[in-house]
């Protein structure tokens, strides 16, 4: 196994970072550590990668006990949110820089720099400085320059954070194709749901300093462990005592098996879906419905329509909830 933490507790004063964390993270995986803010998740990437120290508990990396270990001999290559980069070196130097505080032979570093930039896509851009380059492509250099000294493990703190919405999604569909050739363990920090559950082998949900539910992203969003889980990787609502996602709730406007009454408050078009919001008899909360464009035109949803809703087959629902039940024994409740 490439990352064993047991037993890992942090605390700042009074404020309790990390409670009691233990993990495994395989090698060879791309694991995110997924949370909102203030949840300990940036505390634990820094307890791997040495740069905070646990209060207890233990750290191995690749077999070897890395708790006491300084950085530098953790073999752990580091990327923060906001590069880091040397302003005054070139592309190439500075994703030398790491080789070259090594003392590699010159012949060495050129070969690996070349074959680098190259990978990450940079390579004509090997003489420019990093203020010469896009957000997006300092954050590649970055990467680049944490790959050179050929790490255990890639520790990545939101690194695609500062970025706009088009170039995170480009450079997060790079990162799973570059992570498929290196195959270098990977860990990184994120905030972002949908990041988390498109690149991620492996998703761990960390929050108030605990870990709430490990797993791959289809057993998740899926199987979620409980409420928390259940909403932070989704939009959640409400159906006949039941929390469910919008796109598990079918519409109909004629009453079937099991569906529950309502009247169509709003109908919102985001693109090419439609959030369809409906007071539902009896049920103090409103439901929301996602379904596309086409159906919600079909099914002419409109202010004040008539609609009957019932849980999709399948539905995620956090376990341990009881199951929808049909309306005339909700209403018989």
């Amino acid at each position: 196994m490439s990352i064993d933490v047991s037993g890992v507790n942090k605390r700042y004063g009074d404020f309790v970072a990390l409670q009691d964390i233990n993990l495994t993270l395989p090698t060879g995986q791309l694991t995110a550590l997924l949370g909102p803010s203030g949840g300990g998740k940036t505390t634990l990437l820094r307890i791997i990668a040495g740069l905070e120290t646990a209060d207890s508990g233990s750290v191995v990396i690749e077999g070897v006990e890395a708790t006491r270990l300084p950085v530098q001999k953790r073999n752990v290559g580091f990327v923060f949110q906001h590069y880091a980069a040397f302003k005054h070196l070139s592309v190439a130097r500075n994703v030398a820089f790491g080789l070259e505080i090594r003392k590699k032979p010159k012949a060495e570093i050129r070969a690996k720099v070349d074959e680098l930039l190259q990978l990450v896509h940079l390579d004509a851009f090997a003489d420019r400085l990093p203020s010469q380059l896009s957000g997006g492509q300092r954050q590649r250099m970055a990467l680049a320059r944490a790959l050179a000294i050929e790490p255990s493990v890639l520790l990545l703190d939101e690194p695609f954070g500062a970025l706009d919405a088009k170039v995170r999604k480009e450079l997060r569909d790079w990162l799973r194709r570059l992570h498929d050739e290196v195959h270098v363990t990977t860990v990184f920090v994120t905030h972002d749901q949908e990041e988390a559950l498109e690149v991620a082998d492996e998703i761990v949900v960390v929050n108030e300093g605990r870990v709430e539910q490990v797993g791959s992203p289809d057993q998740l969003y899926d199987e979620p462990a409980n409420d928390f889980v259940m909403g932070f990787l989704g939009e959640v609502t409400t159906l006949g005592g039941v929390r469910l996602r919008p796109h598990d709730v079918e519409v109909a406007t004629v009453p079937g098996s099991g569906s529950l009454p309502g009247t169509v408050t709003r109908a919102l078009r985001v693109g090419f879906e439609v959030r369809v919001t409906v007071d539902v008899a009896g049920q103090d909360a409103l439901a929301t419905v996602v379904m596309t464009r086409t159906h919600a035109r079909a099914l002419r949803l409109e202010p004040g329509a008539a609609v009957w809703l019932t849980p999709a087959d399948g539905a995620t629902a956090v376990a341990g909830s009881r199951p929808a039940r049909p309306a005339e024994e909700a209403v018989a409740g």
